[in-house]
């Protein structure tokens, strides 16, 4: 099954445990799900801790593309619209609809709007899809709240970081690329600059990245002009200047998408910042780039590391043996001297 971005859709209780209830399975897998979702990891388990829910899981919707194969034992449903929430309430619209009722109805609704930035499409998320299942949540529960006044109180609620510390802000919405560097990607609620400005932040920064063995750090700012249109920053913080480059460098050449990356200053030795022209190149779309990166670096320190081998020795029977001629002929006469020599010892 996929480890990033994936949501159950349907869930069995198959434990020998009868005391097993479906809130603590619920409780459990959503902790499993987190951590596999903060790992993106390539293996196709879960953590061991919760590997007696492996078997539970019938069914997975993603909207992200896969890593790897599915099992076949575990069918996945992938489709790259604004919101998992929108395939999810398809399937349920199709297969289960005396499911919805208003409550559920309005969870999906909602994380529908939040995750599609109420449906604008200059925000770059929406898709005809989300658009088509929120029309259908709205024409069937026509009591739903307002899109602007529900959106509106989310938005609130997702911006709102005061009273975060350092390391809760970087926690608050962050996922984790692991290969020949350690890469994680935190997405800021406020201006970049405003982040950069706090107490010791160089300290916090350097904490973090020791608490989970970090190389490089991903800091994506996202705020507001009045004029409701999206500003985005990027900033890396790593204490090796070769990673910072590196990953500044890719960022900056990358296409698909282009980045339009500006530097902009910064108070801090182990960090760079950029204004990012393209502010519709969300984390979404900024996660496959850092993952060609890891994957690219990892072919060069294959290619480095196959340079660095040593040539095989002239004496070693592998390669350039001097009995690779066969045995130096040896005549009797020399023969009997040399035995002549060890008796006289």
């Amino acid at each position: 099954m996929s480890r990033c971005g994936t949501m159950v859709l349907k869930a069995e209780l198959k434990s020998t445990n009868s005391n097993l209830t479906y809130e603590s399975f619920l409780s459990r897998w959503v902790r499993a799900e987190w951590r596999a979702e903060q790992m993106a990891s390539s293996e196709d388990r879960l953590a061991r801790s919760d590997a007696s829910l492996e078997g539970a899981v019938v069914e997975v919707i993603d909207h992200h593309m896969l890593e790897q194969e599915p099992s076949p034992s575990c069918p996945a449903t992938v489709e790259t619209v604004g919101s998992c929430a929108t395939l999810v309430t398809e399937r349920l619209l199709q297969k289960a609809p005396h499911i919805l009722d208003q409550q559920l109805a309005q969870l999906l609704y909602a994380t529908i709007l939040a995750d599609c930035v109420n449906m604008a499409p200059a925000a770059g998320k929406v898709t005809a899809k989300d658009s088509l299942i929120a029309t259908a949540l709205e024409a069937r529960f026509p009591s739903l709240p307002p899109r602007a006044a529900l959106f509106q109180a989310l938005h609130n609620a997702k911006f709102d970081v005061s009273g975060l510390n350092t390391e809760q802000m970087l926690m608050k919405d962050m996922k984790m690329l692991k290969g020949s560097l350690s890469m994680a990607i935190s997405v800021l609620y406020l201006p970049i600059e405003v982040f950069l400005q706090r107490a010791e932040l160089e300290e916090e920064l350097s904490g973090f990245c020791r608490k989970l063995a970090l190389d490089v750090l991903v800091l994506m700012s996202i705020s507001f002009t009045e004029a409701k249109q999206p500003i985005r920053e990027l900033a890396l913080f790593s204490h090796s200047a070769t990673c910072r480059e590196q990953v500044s460098h890719f960022l900056e050449r990358a296409s698909d998408p282009a980045l339009d990356l500006h530097a902009i200053s910064c108070p801090h030795d182990h960090v760079v910042a950029f204004h990012q022209g393209n502010a519709l190149a969300s984390r979404k779309k900024l996660l496959p780039l850092l993952k060609d990166f890891v994957r690219v670096r990892r072919g060069q320190d294959k290619d480095d590391e196959e340079r660095r081998v040593p040539p095989t020795p002239a004496n070693s029977l592998v390669e350039g043996c001097p009995l690779d001629a066969g045995p130096p002929p040896i005549s009797a006469h020399a023969l009997h001297d040399k035995f002549g020599q060890i008796d006289a010892r």
